[in-house]
């Protein structure tokens, strides 16, 4: 077997079906155009309709197959009926990536109900709630990959974490505990933690040069990420290559986190 022909065995995800939450920008963006690259196809969920055709015309101009869903994934009915528009489009999903999320972080003392439950809707209801839909199908079918992005404020409390680490925080233990009910029957679910990434999520520190390098210099490659370096990450975990990894969290963080 040559090279070639290996590694399209071990990482290709010709005939996948992905959905990408937040698939429009940032993160999921990056992850859903390379899963499309490496032959899935992709259906992403988000809100902007001009940020999806955008992100869609894209891969399919790359000769991927895309389609699009618009949701609020903080309406549990409109989730639950955009979940079924995804599946429509190409089939019930191999590989579901959460990568949605909201970042409202004011200071604890004046966080509100509505800003914490508005955060936990998003950030960790929606993942669980998609899970509950295409997970058992997963394991029913013998195969699946999960993956949520989170965030160093689940393993660490900086920058105001606020609500939005609790969120971050319970989807890694919603990681853990999918992982416990579907890996022995093929399903892997795993987290993707990142350092800190200029997205338009996290605009509000992007915005600052001088935090910005600050937390450039607690990197050990000296740069704070990018979305495209999720790409190999995330397909390495989409892919058959990660049969034997689940329930873990792979941080993507230019050593941001033992540094």
């Amino acid at each position: 077997m040559d090279s070639r022909a290996y590694l399209s065995d071990l990482f290709s995800l010709d005939g996948m079906v992905a959905v990408v939450t937040g698939g429009s920008s940032g993160i999921g963006r990056a992850i859903a155009g390379a899963l499309g690259r490496a032959g899935a196809a992709v259906v992403v969920v988000a809100r902007g309709r001009e940020a999806l055709d955008g992100t869609v015309g894209e891969l399919t101009a790359d000769g991927c197959r895309a389609a699009w869903v618009t949701a609020d994934l903080g309406d549990r009915d409109r989730l639950r009926a955009a979940a079924d528009e995804a599946a429509a489009a190409f089939g019930e999903p191999d590989i579901l990536v959460n990568s949605a999320g909201i970042n409202l972080r004011p200071p604890m003392d004046e966080l509100s109900d509505p800003v914490w439950d508005t955060t936990l809707a998003v950030n960790l209801s929606a993942p669980y709630l998609l899970g509950q839909r295409f997970g058992p199908g997963m394991a029913e079918r013998g195969f699946g990959r999960i993956v949520h992005i989170t965030s160093q404020q689940a393993h660490r409390a900086f920058v105001q974490s606020g609500a939005y680490g609790v969120s971050k925080g319970g989807l890694e233990s919603l990681a853990r505990s999918q992982a416990e009910a579907w890996s022995p029957s093929g399903v892997t679910v795993n987290t993707l933690v990142p350092g800190f990434v200029a997205t338009p999520l996290n605009a509000r520190i992007s915005g600052d040069p001088g935090r910005s390098a600050a937390l450039a210099a607690r990197t050990m490659v000296g740069r704070n990420g990018l979305p495209g370096d999720f790409a190999g990450a995330a397909v390495f975990l989409a892919s058959r290559a990660s049969a034997y990894v689940t329930g873990q969290s792979l941080f993507v963080d230019g050593g941001f986190s033992v540094h």
